[in-house]
């Protein structure tokens, strides 16, 4: 048979076992078992096997389950507390002003943790109640918390980018400093379209009342809530930046960082570690099953000659060598409507990457574009990841329309980034490139 036949049939194959309901990882994994079996016989499965394994000793993925003990550690650590009062008194006067202070929130989390689940759980406890309680606009504050939350896929130390280095064989470091601009570009776009809306329509977000505000000398001794955060994440990002310390070194930094935070707000125990410790048991087998299963998947699709393939059709499309990559871009946004995003970026990058390369586009600015477009799947109907954590913490009376609702302006917004990104690289590369001077 050939490629193109054999190409379509793998793929078709993946597809039936997603509608069929099977977890991503077995659906990936089996897709591939069934064709090397059914191609090479038993020698073909060991081959492919031996190859996953191969790329499952990389010491990178170490970083996976620190980054995601450091997450855990701090969802329940206190600091979002804390970090909520400090917005609530400085940001709370202005329209609009918790909701703003809640995106700000979150980009500091996506900072330290690098998961969107623990900002979007967190505020989604302790900011929505506080803001609906005060007359804010249900959809809006919604839809920010969840798309403040989704920038821990994109602001360093993110998992996607670091599940990227590994594939793609670039620096995590340099993949890193690449997310910060766009994802504070973003962080700054969902700010912005708040306080614009609340500006236009006032019964939005209405400011707090004179009687709730407080003085500046209340305002400057909350101030002191920033100081734990900013030691994770400078011991983190600066730990990369300056050399002194691997990604993987900074996770483990990063990770005691988180416990000492729980310990100054005396909430660490056993009980607390021992879950924790099980969240990230849990959380980490998923993602290295899912690695796993798609190093096969890709393993199988490189020796029925896809990547080959994939190339030719993509060099022929009309427009020039954008076309191939405003493609991708469509075939990711739509993929993400219905596949978990690290099962994507598995199949995805090793089909794409040549191609992008081969059209002469950095690595590191194609990573982050993927790792964008990743973003906006956690926010689109219907199996968006954010849309359910939101859906489990939101106040009785919030319905999944509401969620979808909210959701969809700050999708939009994450469109306008990812175009931005499009039109100028230099938003992605020039910090890397200022790590090579």
């Amino acid at each position: 048979m050939s490629p193109a036949l054999m190409t379509l049939l793998l793929f078709g194959t993946l597809f039936i076992c997603v509608m069929a309901g099977l977890p991503i990882c077995f659906a990936i994994g089996g897709s591939a078992m069934i064709w090397a079996f059914m191609l090479w016989g038993s020698q073909g499965i060991y081959v492919i096997a031996s190859s996953a394994s191969g790329i499952m000793m990389n010491l990178i993925l170490i970083a996976i389950p620190l980054f995601v003990f450091m997450a855990n550690i701090l969802e329940r650590s206190g600091i979002a507390d804390g970090l909520y009062k400090m917005m609530h008194l400085w940001m709370g006067p202005l329209r609009g002003g918790l909701a703003i202070g809640t995106v700000l929130i979150c980009t500091i989390f996506a900072a330290m943790s690098g998961i969107s689940a623990t900002a979007t759980v967190t505020m989604g406890l302790i900011a929505l109640p506080a803001m609906l309680k005060r007359g804010y606009d249900k959809r809006m504050t919604i839809g920010g918390i969840m798309a403040g939350g989704a920038l821990g896929q994109l602001i360093p130390p993110s998992l996607l980018l670091i599940i990227y280095s590994m594939l793609a064989e670039q620096s995590v470091g340099m993949l890193f400093f690449g997310g910060v601009f766009p994802g504070l570009c973003l962080s700054a776009m969902f700010s912005v379209y708040i306080l614009t809306r609340c500006l236009i329509k006032k019964e939005l977000g209405p400011p707090l009342p004179p009687e709730e505000r407080a003085g500046w000398r209340v305002k400057v001794d909350s101030l002191r809530s920033v100081i734990l955060p900013l030691f994770i994440i400078v011991s983190v990002l600066g730990g990369i930046y300056l050399g002194i310390c691997t990604p993987t070194e900074a996770a483990a930094l990063g990770a005691l960082g988180a416990i000492i935070s729980a310990a100054v707000y005396r909430k660490i125990n056993w009980t607390m570690f021992k879950e924790a410790s099980y969240r990230t048991l849990s959380v980490t087998v998923m993602v290295m099953w899912i690695i796993f299963a798609s190093a096969c998947f890709s393993t199988v699709y490189s020796a029925l000659g896809g990547p080959q393939l994939m190339e030719s059709i993509l060099e022929g499309l009309p427009g020039g060598r954008w076309a191939p990559i405003i493609l991708m871009q469509l075939i990711l946004f739509i993929l993400g409507c219905f596949l978990d995003p690290t099962g994507i970026l598995m199949v995805c990058v090793p089909i794409f990457l040549p191609v992008v390369k081969l059209l002469g586009f950095s690595p590191i600015w194609f990573g982050v574009l993927f790792v964008m477009n990743m973003e906006m799947a956690f926010l689109t109907p219907p199996v968006g990841a954010n849309l359910f954590y939101m859906k489990g913490v939101a106040p009785k009376g919030t319905s999944i329309i509401d969620i979808y609702l909210g959701a969809l302006p700050f999708v939009g917004l994450q469109a306008i980034g990812l175009a931005l990104v499009l039109i100028w690289p230099q938003m992605v590369l020039w910090l890397p490139n200022k790590m090579l001077h």
